[in-house]
């Protein structure tokens, strides 16, 4: 018998799913992430949730690889981080504010003068905040596995006209933030996530976050540090992930990293302890466009809850990964989770466990 096929069958006939109902707070979050690896709706998460900067809950459920039953570290296991990706580059980007390399609303030609020409000029603002007019995917081009630099990466897009008047309409995809780290990286004089690791990643104590092009077996073995497998879901359960390479677009999906890195990421947006306030301003503030929100800054999406409580932070969607990543300044609270899946469908579920928590008394 296939062992992947009876490790699913085993576990999904060994085990329940527990109710959920008169539980609360941390013990309803803790559950709802068992059931969903019990009911077979995802192979593995890595879930850290912070108040005041203090873990409420934190813990591996399920596998990082499922034919191995290997189990899941919240603190070693390595996690693609999708889009959250995107607020690392962010805060990069505000730190290359900070220290005069560039300004917001620099013309992204002003840093990389021999791309081609388009019809309109946009700004480092506008990829940063998905209103500079790129395009987004096509067909498979979320899904290519080949060795591109940063600068390699162009040639998918580079010749396609914009799809609005920069400034003009809203269009969220990973190419603008392809432009933005080129752009980063030519101000900078150094590799694009040499400068990210230097002025953010160490900084903020973020030492199990890592460019796909970092880790090299050896590596890993001296770092106690492991990456989860990846995998899609199917009508029978959960198959491999396609294999992909992410390095070109490093800056708008390409981090790997674990859930208590990527609380760290939260902390200081509610600690303000990376950045000047202004900075954070600039990061966090929704853009209008044609007077009307986008309910996304630069680099952080900038939105309420169901509930009407406020938020910054992201979701992620990519090969083999679906990612949470919220930040609620009023609850004080931090929320990371982390999953070795292409979309599982499970929104709704980790809405639910973020909402306990969040309704739980400010200590």
């Amino acid at each position: 018998m296939n062992p992947f096929k009876f490790l699913r069958s085993f576990f999904r006939s060994s085990t329940a799913p527990r109710s959920l109902i008169g539980l609360e707070g941390v013990e309803k979050a803790d559950t709802t992430f068992k059931n969903l690896v019990t009911e077979n709706k995802i192979p593995g998460a890595s879930v850290t949730m912070l108040q005041n900067g203090e873990p409420i809950l934190q813990k591996g459920y399920g596998f990082s690889n499922i034919e191995a039953a290997t189990s899941v570290d919240p603190k070693h296991t390595l996690f693609r981080m999708a889009s959250i990706s995107k607020c690392i580059t962010a805060l990069a980007l505000g730190k290359m504010v900070e220290e005069g390399l560039l300004g917001w609303d620099d013309s992204f030609y002003k840093h990389v003068p021999n791309y081609p020409k388009k019809r309109f000029d946009f700004t480092l603002r506008q990829l940063a905040s998905h209103t500079a007019g790129l395009r987004s995917y096509r067909g498979k081009e979320y899904a290519l596995n080949k060795l591109y630099s940063i600068e390699d990466g162009l040639q998918i897009f580079k010749d396609d006209p914009l799809v609005f008047e920069p400034g003009k309409g809203y269009l969220y995809n990973s190419f603008d933030f392809v432009l933005l780290s080129l752009a980063m990286q030519q101000v900078s004089g150094i590799p694009f996530e040499e400068y990210v690791n230097e002025k953010i990643l160490i900084p903020l104590g973020m030492n199990n976050t890592f460019a796909p092009n970092e880790l090299k077996l050896s590596f890993r073995a001296e770092r106690e540090i492991s990456i989860a497998d990846f995998y899609t879901k199917s009508s029978t359960g959960f198959k491999k992930a396609t294999e992909v390479n992410n390095f070109y677009k490093i800056a708008g999906g390409g981090y790997l990293s674990t859930s208590d890195d990527v609380a760290k990421l939260g902390q200081t947006i509610l600690d303000r302890n990376l950045l000047r306030p202004r900075t954070y301003r600039e990061l966090l503030t929704a853009q209008l466009v044609n007077g009307k929100s986008t309910y996304y800054g630069l680099g952080f999406q900038v939105s309420q809850d169901a509930e009407g409580r406020p938020f910054v932070g992201h979701v992620g969607n990519s090969i083999g990964a679906y990612t949470n990543f919220f930040v609620y300044p009023q609850q004080r609270m931090v929320c990371s989770i982390l999953i070795n899946c292409t979309d599982p469908k499970v929104q709704p579920w980790l809405d639910g466990a973020k909402s306990k928590l969040l309704e739980m008394p400010l200590v």
